[in-house]
């Protein structure tokens, strides 16, 4: 990202930051430098491989491969920051096919909701990627298409160098992700899965016997730890089961420039079936700030510390949140550029709410069947023994306040310089909406809508 984008582009950052900054690139010649908010996000994702043949199992949960998280460095550690991208390049191929995925799951997932509805794309491409990562024949072909790349070894490396680029745990911002397999210890897996799971995605793994509850109790403590406690999902035995694969991610920031809690005042929220709720908006207004205008629609950000800036899409009076989900609509609405900048007004409503995903069938409908059949699918990268998908599903909580927000969100698949002010804006968030949380690259962790922030 180049120094004019970067500084154009967080335009809530305070002048004392954006000097501090703009002093820093000058005399260091740094190509980039992130900043982010006060933000909170995890998700999970659990992937549930079945199969036949499975034999008695043991007793507990045996850690066959442990890693170690990539090393933390402080919030203003610049030095270090610039070393990790400079080691960690991602191609902007990559990072458009994920923005592409973003868009088609997004479509799918969040119009199947008629209630608030919280996704992390994110969480969902990790662990996809690690079960294509296993994949032979029509099964690797279809998820590979669905994901963006050509191949597995382009995959894993992108993913590789996208984990560390993005990882983060400060007392600023966490970004911390985290994947694990869970393996039957009656069934006989291949070693180079194991270990390029562990050497590119950074997860263990565990020999289990999935007929004992210790297991499922062993897996949901896993969500809890990785996601700070936020999630503690209830999962169910399952006996045939021969493989899990599971991808947290955490993510916590700070508003770069706060709500002042004594503009927080109670307000109408207009719901889409027309009656109303009352709720607390958060309040403040940004005399020069950019923000973007299309059919339908007026979107700008608040700028975060660490990890980029949460976006808000208001419909325009009389359009639905729904008019706004299809994939080509999104791609449209999230890589627009900024057509205006001046006075923006906030009131934003304060929400706390979790999502539940079963993804099976959307999956389906976006190209992917093959993983899912119990006789087309292909893992033999994984194991030589006979798998299929059985179950995906993801779990995500979200909530925003003064502070800042915080979300969580589990997915689990189952094997069976400014410019003078010219305009402005009003983000006045008093009917259904939708979010996202980006990174400063335009990745999305998070996408929502807020139906109803009362619920």
């Amino acid at each position: 990202m180049k120094e004019r984008k970067l500084f154009d582009a967080i335009t809530d950052l305070p002048d004392p930051m954006v000097t501090e900054a703009e002093d820093y690139l000058k005399n260091k010649k740094r190509k980039r430098v992130l900043f982010f908010a006060s933000l909170a996000a995890c998700a999970f994702l659990i992937i549930g491989v079945a199969g036949v043949g499975i034999q008695k199992g043991g007793a507990g949960v045996e850690a066959i491969r442990k890693v170690t998280f990539p090393k933390a460095y402080a919030y203003d550690d610049y030095e270090t920051r610039y070393e990790v991208r400079e080691e960690n390049p991602v191609e902007d191929s990559f990072l458009q096919a994920i923005q592409d995925f973003a868009w088609q799951t997004s479509s799918v997932f969040l119009a199947e909701k008629e209630e608030n509805v919280n996704y992390s794309p994110l969480s969902l491409y990790f662990a996809l990627s690690l079960a294509a990562s296993g994949a032979n024949g029509k099964t690797a072909e279809e998820l590979l298409v669905l994901l963006g790349v050509e191949d597995q070894e382009q995959l894993s490396n992108q993913c590789s160098s996208l984990y560390r680029l993005l990882y983060a745990d400060n007392k600023v911002g966490k970004c911390k992700i985290a994947n694990s397999l869970w393996l039957s210890r009656d069934i006989s897996f291949e070693t180079n899965y194991i270990n390029n799971a562990a050497e590119k995605f950074y997860a263990s793994a565990y020999h289990v016997d999935f007929a004992d509850e210790k297991t499922t109790k062993a897996m949901a403590k896993w969500i809890a730890d990785n996601t700070n406690g936020i999630l503690q999902p209830e999962l169910t035995v399952n006996k045939e089961r021969l493989m899990t694969i599971l991808n947290t991610i955490y993510y916590k920031n700070e508003w770069v420039d706060r709500f002042d809690n004594n503009k927080t005042k109670a307000d109408i929220f207009y719901l889409a079936d027309g009656s109303t709720v009352e709720c607390d908006f958060m309040n403040r207004t940004y005399g020069s700030a950019s923000f973007s205008k299309g059919e339908g629609y007026t979107k700008a950000s608040l700028g975060l510390k660490y990890f980029g800036s949460m976006v808000f899409i208001l419909p325009d009076e009389g359009v639905s949140v729904e008019e706004l989900l299809g994939a080509e609509k999104l791609k449209e609405i999230f890589e627009a550029k900024q057509t205006g900048y001046g006075e923006v007004v906030w009131q934003v409503p304060k929400f706390d709410f979790g999502s539940k995903f079963d993804m099976v069938d959307k999956l389906k409908v976006l190209g992917v069947s093959a993983a899912f059949d119990e006789e087309e699918a292909d893992f033999s990268r994984i194991t030589k023994g006979f798998a299929y998908i059985s179950d995906i599903c993801q779990e995500t909580h979200i909530s925003i306040d003064e502070k800042g927000v915080e979300a969580a969100a589990f997915t689990q698949i189952d094997y069976a310089g400014a410019g003078v002010p010219q305009n402005r804006a009003d983000m006045i968030l008093n009917r259904p909406f939708l979010y996202a949380i980006e990174t400063n690259d335009g990745i999305p962790i998070f996408i929502g809508i807020c139906e109803n922030p009362t619920e």
